[in-house]
């Protein structure tokens, strides 16, 4: 057996790294992705100690960004990526041209050929992939207008990159600076017919084969990726299943990449998106989850093994400028033009805090350039740099969001009660200004029941509160059912019950109950700290899915927690005891095969 591995202590030197300095931060009240940052660093070359492999950390990492686009596509249907491509198309385009004229304009201010400040710039654009999907789904926000948004607006970005990557090579080299254009199919035609397609040429290349992978994903593979994994299911082998959930994934996005020239974060993209439409695709997101972070986890490592702490010395000034560019000026761009559509302000504040960072493409870009001779390798370090601070600094920039949104409210609200206009012109003008969809406003219940989640627990437990004339609320993230439980009048909260703010729009301390509906024990046992910590004396009430989850959250608060399991155990034994032993069968309203249990203890076990 050999005993060179550098696949196997790329990813144990990763993965253990990436643990160890992730619960430091996490202890410390940071996000974890900082800890993986510096296990990054640690490994690369510019530390002493153990090197990782130079060139399969990438990779690696490019496999965590498939999967979490592929995850992302499954959340996020054909019909929401059109509802926003009004607002994502001009918006990321306008973005994107603002911020590569600041970085042509560093550039340029450093000596940097012309190219070369172009490719900056462009570097500087566009927004990292996994961190702001990160970013979304920490805040659960992937299913809200918001998140749609800014989904559709790094589709844009990526399709961007991608004609960028292609046209690239052909400038440089009409400029005399770099290679050959290395569009396959333009070369394959110069080969054959000896035609020469040009910038032009090329661009239209490109898009005829973006416009053909996703006319064939439209057309043939909403019918054949759900039809695959539905033939799957019914086998019944939960290991079939999740060897072909991988297997579509990183096969579509792998074949995109390669047949059509799309970036395989896009291919993955629409794989999911396809397969969103089919009744298994929650299942597929369970079945990739664990895979999909643990190499989103190698993502943040592969970038910090890129970094050289020594520019923090060498070059302060060219860093700030650069981290003023990303985090600055990128987010007062987006902030801008999402309010010129006239969208809420919590969506701009969002939209802008998400793309105030760069990530995978940006160095991607800085790689070619400096291969092409347009980039000097200090732009590529300033890059890096940009980008491992851009990336600490996020959560940062979310938090301040956060807190500039009510002080922004509350300065807009002044302005509108001491404007003289009549009332009838302020009611005109206030039937005139959109829905603020993700606005949030605090509750006037006292002494209600706080629902957390309405899924297949949640419901029920809802609909039981309201028949009994309960005052109850619901705290809930996705839009849909938010729309649904409006409709039947059912008071709802926008947003993810984790973060204080929310729970503090709905009263807690004013609460009689709280019922923790959601799945995700570990979500689960914050909200019962927080929930206990506030009111002391409130009953609250959650599920788990094994006995460790019932003690923990036990632990963390809770006093009832039910154990689906269990409860479905119980209900299977009462039934066969109206069998074997004659007891009498209880019917609900349901029909009488629903049984709930009895005061009759259960049949003795040898």
């Amino acid at each position: 057996m050999p005993h060179d591995t550098p696949l196997i202590s790329t990813i144990v030197g990763g993965l253990v790294l990436a643990f160890i300095f992730g619960a430091f931060a996490h202890r410390l009240r940071m996000p974890p992705l900082v800890g993986y940052l510096i296990a990054g660093v640690l490994v690369g070359p510019h530390t002493p100690g153990y090197v990782a492999d130079q060139n399969l950390a990438p990779e690696l990492a490019e496999i965590g960004v498939i999967l979490l686009m592929f995850g992302v596509g499954l959340h996020f249907s054909l019909k929401d990526l059109l509802s926003v491509r009004g607002i994502a198309v001009p918006g990321a385009i306008v973005q994107i041209a603002f911020a590569t004229l600041l970085g042509w304009g560093l550039g340029a201010f450093m000596g940097w050929p012309t190219g070369g400040s172009l490719v900056f710039g462009l570097a500087l654009s566009v927004a990292s992939t996994v961190v702001l999907l990160k970013a979304l789904q920490e805040r659960r926000l992937v299913e809200t207008e918001r998140g749609r948004i800014a989904v559709g607006w790094l589709i844009v970005e990526d399709l961007a990159m991608v004609l960028a990557l292609v046209l690239i090579p052909a400038a440089a080299s009409i400029g005399g600076e770099g290679h050959a254009p290395v569009e396959p199919l333009s070369a394959a035609l110069s080969r054959l017919f000896g035609l020469d397609l040009g910038i032009g040429g090329m661009i239209a290349m490109t898009l005829v084969k973006v416009a053909l992978f996703v006319a064939l994903m439209l057309v043939f593979g909403r019918k054949l990726i759900p039809w695959t994994m539905h033939r799957i299911a019914h086998t019944g082998s939960r290991e079939l299943f999740r060897l072909g959930v991988l297997a579509i994934a990183l096969g579509v996005a792998f074949g995109a990449a390669k047949l059509f020239g799309v970036s395989l974060a896009l291919g993955a993209f629409f794989a999911g998106m396809v397969l969103a439409e089919s009744e298994l695709s929650h299942r597929a997101a369970q079945e990739s989850l664990p895979l999909r972070d643990a190499f989103a986890v190698l993502f943040f490592v592969s970038v910090g093994m890129l970094f050289d702490p020594n520019i923090l010395i060498d070059k302060p000034l060219p860093i700030l400028a650069t981290i003023f560019i990303i985090v600055i000026g990128k987010s007062v761009a987006a902030l801008l033009i999402v309010l010129a559509f006239k969208k809420p302000l919590s969506t701009a504040l969002t939209i802008s805090a998400s793309l105030g960072q760069i990530g995978e493409f940006s160095f991607i870009l800085a790689a070619l350039g400096v291969e092409l001779g347009l980039l000097p390798e200090e732009g590529r370090d300033l890059i890096l740099a940009g980008a491992i601070i851009s990336i600490i600094l996020n959560p940062l920039l979310f938090f301040l969001c956060d807190r500039m949104r009510p002080l922004l409210d509350g300065a807009k609200r002044e302005d509108v009660a001491a404007d003289p206009a009549p009332a009838a012109d302020a009611i005109a003008a206030q039937e005139e200004m959109p829905p603020e969809d993700d606005e949030v406003h605090p509750t006037a219940l006292r002494g209600h029941a706080i629902l957390v989640g309405y899924g297949r627990v949640g419901s029920i437990v809802g609909q039981n509160l309201k028949s009994s004339a309960t005052p109850f609320l619901v705290i809930e993230d996705s839009d849909k059912r938010i729309g649904e439980l409006k409709a039947q009048g059912i008071e709802t909260l926008a947003g993810n019950a984790v973060m204080r703010e929310t729970l503090d729009l709905a009263n807690l301390s004013g609460a009689r109950s709280i019922a923790i509906a959601i799945p995700n024990a570990f979500e689960a046992c914050r909200i019962a700290e927080q929930a206990r910590s506030v009111n002391p004396s409130i009953l609250i009430v959650a599920r788990a899915h094994s006995d460790a989850e019932v003690d923990e959250l036990s632990q963390y608060g809770a006093d009832t927690v039910i154990m689906g399991e269990r409860e479905i155990a119980l209900g299977m034994v009462d039934r066969l005891a109206q069998v074997h032993h004659e007891s009498v069968p209880y019917e609900d309203s349901h029909g009488p095969d629903t049984i709930a249990p009895t005061d009759d203890p259960p049949p003795e076990r040898e």
